[in-house]
């Protein structure tokens, strides 16, 4: 029997993305200036406040309130009706050195012997669903807020009144055999500007969101994707009405508090731990994206048509607990998941020291992955620009590394594919 599933998204104006924003381009500074650091940065947004809150040990010193200021006015928070603004919110910095006892079970004499930055366990996933691996209600759910994003942002927009905060949500309907029928269901929700009348604002949001945001979408699609989009799909744009109030100032924003968002819009699984904010030492981030190169690597390779990546780890210890492969019985080789696993192991080395070096995790690539998902996006390399205390840093790195396809030969030569 046809069976539905949902995956939502949400913009970068959204409060927790704002958190996560402003959490990763503390990151990317500290990595800018000092590879070294270990930074864990939480922050909390709300009306016309920004609190910022961690550990941190570096050599550099960094104007947190002007980097914090930056990423808000990047946003659009730029007008103080919005009630949060990048020029006038307070700011607030508790963040504090990390502890001792926590950095003597990371650093080791030897930097392979590097122990992992905490407990816990980290999934991968990717599919054939889609050309990047991702799942498709998801995928969709990210490609309509960034069109609105980038809608909101041309010099004269075709839609006027679009402000930062925004969700959306996809409804797929599947066959018995896990093949994409149709769209069921698109739900969007989208700040805005406030109209003189409540009825025909309500009716001109809905039919710009129908009418100029899903064909923009839809145009730049594979055609088999396109043909998802009929007349029988279900529609609820704001349908809780008037959305003037947004961001911040609606609703107190975390840092990782979409962790779903972040990954797989609720297809495979996730450990629980968020990534924004955190150094590359902390394996909640790291092996997250390790786990994710190798489901996609095994998906390209032709292993399989699906697959989940599991892999664990206790605090202060290189090696990890465990591998665990799940290929939901799509596996194109006459190997259990137990011995997939085995050889994945020899392919992929995952103590966390590896995996920095693997995937170039030491560099400033973090503020890019906090809006619109980690997983899924482009690979390439993109010059940044830092400002720190002692003048401007101009960086070559690379982006999303960890979606690169460069072990599909290895795969398919250890599984004589």
């Amino acid at each position: 029997m046809a069976y539905l599933f949902t995956s939502e998204s949400v913009s970068e104006g959204h409060p927790d993305k704002v958190a996560d924003q402003i959490s990763d381009a503390l990151i990317d500074h500290f990595m800018a200036f000092d590879p070294k650091s270990k930074v864990a940065c939480e922050t909390l947004v709300t009306t016309g406040q920004v609190i910022l809150a961690g550990e941190v040990n570096s050599n550099i010193y960094l104007d947190v309130q002007s980097i914090t200021r930056e990423v808000i006015r990047k946003i659009g928070y730029t007008k103080a009706e919005y009630m949060f603004e990048a020029n006038s919110c307070g700011i607030l910095s508790a963040i504090h050195e990390q502890s001792a006892d926590i950095n003597q079970g990371v650093d080791r004499g030897k930097p392979e012997e590097q122990g992992a930055g905490d407990q816990g366990m980290m999934f991968g996933y990717a599919t054939k669903e889609t050309e990047n691996y991702m799942p498709l209600a998801l995928d969709l759910a990210h490609k309509i807020l960034k069109e609105l994003s980038e809608i909101r942002n041309q010099e004269n927009p075709i839609i006027h009144y679009l402000r930062p905060d925004a969700k959306s949500q996809v409804t797929i309907e599947y066959s018995d055999d896990h093949i994409p029928q149709r769209i069921d269901t698109i739900v969007v929700s989208t700040q805005h500007d406030d109209f003189d009348t409540e009825p025909n604002m309500l009716a001109k949001i809905k039919k710009d969101i129908i009418e100029i945001v899903i064909p923009r979408v839809k145009a730049k699609l594979k055609p088999e994707l396109q043909a998802l989009f009929t007349d029988k799909i279900t529609y609820h744009i704001n349908p809780t009405g008037k959305f003037v109030i947004g961001g911040p100032h609606g609703d107190t924003g975390l840092t990782g508090r979409k962790i779903i968002v972040d990954t797989y819009g609720g297809k495979g699984a996730h450990g629980g731990g968020a990534f924004s904010g955190k150094d590359p030492s902390k394996v909640d981030r790291s092996a997250a994206y390790a786990t994710r190169h190798i489901a996609k690597n095994l998906v390209a390779a032709g292993l399989c048509d699906q697959v989940l990546v599991q892999v664990s780890y206790a605090i202060g210890v290189a090696k990890p607990c465990g591998l665990f492969i799940d290929t939901y019985g799509t596996a194109k080789v006459n190997l259990t998941d137990g011995e997939i696993a085995r050889k994945v192991e020899e392919i992929f080395d995952m103590r966390p020291y590896f995996i920095e070096q693997r995937l170039k995790l030491r560099n400033p690539i973090y503020s890019e992955t906090a809006a619109y998902g980690h997983m899924g996006r482009k690979n390439e390399v993109v010059t940044k620009k830092f400002v720190g205390p002692n003048g401007t840093k101009n960086l070559e790195v690379e982006l999303f590394t960890w979606e690169k396809l460069d072990y599909v030969d290895a795969v398919k030569s250890a599984f004589q594919l």
